[in-house]
């Protein structure tokens, strides 16, 4: 199928593209960046924007620094910026490491971080990612400027806390102390498909204990979340076999699964099970 008629917007200045938000979000108005998740179902006609504002020629939006506290992550970087570190920081080897895992190669060469964020599938690994590590996102609006703490902006499947005149410009990701240790996990059917459950963990090693525990969870429920519960499981033990599969079965214990006609309530606990204990794992050298 073709997608539905639109009228393609162009920008140069970030101004102009929020002018043109404010203009025609009323109107089916969309943000086009990387298109990875909106040109496919335009193509099927799940969604007809009647006008989409490319912000590809807008400056500023490619920014990928770090202040020394956070790495600021632009709406028009690309998944591959990830290929290589992009911070000297635990953040940045995390990264690199959660990438590899995002579709496939072509997909991560056009598609954005930030668009990931605003399309908000619960499988998305960046979405995972924001939400363990308490991102703050930055949305602007031709009446100003909001961040929004990750914990208050995925609201469900697909959902965000975005008002329809507001562009997520901006993801902010704190960075890791410089001894945290991390690791990833996800399960999908094949290599590129969505996640069905993942995981994502940090935490530091203090006199042989864990600590700043963060475990979070994406795939299984409406949105990706910390599941605070298992962190209180993992802080002050010693990281081993015994403590790990623990902290999974609290985490599977807390969820409240997504089902589906592949899936059951039960399935999703297993795999999440798996995926935390796995990722755990993969935490240690």
């Amino acid at each position: 199928m073709k997608p539905a008629p639109f009228v393609r917007h162009v920008p140069r200045t970030l101004d102009e593209a929020l002018g043109l938000l404010s203009q025609l979000a009323g109107q089916e108005g969309r943000i086009l960046a990387g298109g990875q998740s909106l040109v496919p179902i335009m193509a099927f006609r799940l969604a007809k924007p009647a006008h989409l504002i490319d912000i590809n020629e807008v400056a500023g939006l490619d920014r990928l620094e770090s202040d020394g506290k956070a790495l600021s992550i632009g709406a028009r970087v690309r998944h591959g910026a990830f290929h290589k570190l992009a911070v000297d920081n635990p953040l940045g080897a995390l990264l690199t490491f959660v990438a590899r895992h995002i579709a496939h190669y072509p997909i991560r060469m056009r598609g954005t971080f930030c668009g990931s964020l605003a399309h908000a599938d619960p499988a998305s690994e960046w979405c995972l990612t924001a939400a363990t590590l308490d991102a703050t996102m930055v949305a602007k609006s031709s009446r100003g400027t909001r961040e929004i703490a990750a914990r208050d902006f995925f609201e469900g499947i697909m959902s965000t806390a975005l008002a329809e005149d507001e562009l997520l410009a901006e993801v902010r990701l704190p960075l890791l102390a410089p001894d945290a240790k991390f690791g990833f996990n996800e399960f999908s059917r094949r290599a590129g498909d969505f996640a069905m459950a993942s995981s994502l963990v940090t935490y530091r090693i203090v006199g042989g204990k864990m600590t700043d525990t963060r475990v979070g969870v994406g795939g299984a429920e409406a949105a990706p979340r910390r599941i605070t519960e298992a962190e209180a499981t993992l802080n002050g033990q010693t990281p081993n076999d015994a403590a790990f599969r623990e902290a999974a079965r609290v985490a599977s214990d807390a969820l409240d699964p997504l089902e589906d006609h592949q899936t059951n309530a039960e399935y999703r606990r297993d795999l999440v099970r798996a995926v935390v204990r796995r990722a755990l794992e993969n935490s240690l050298p």
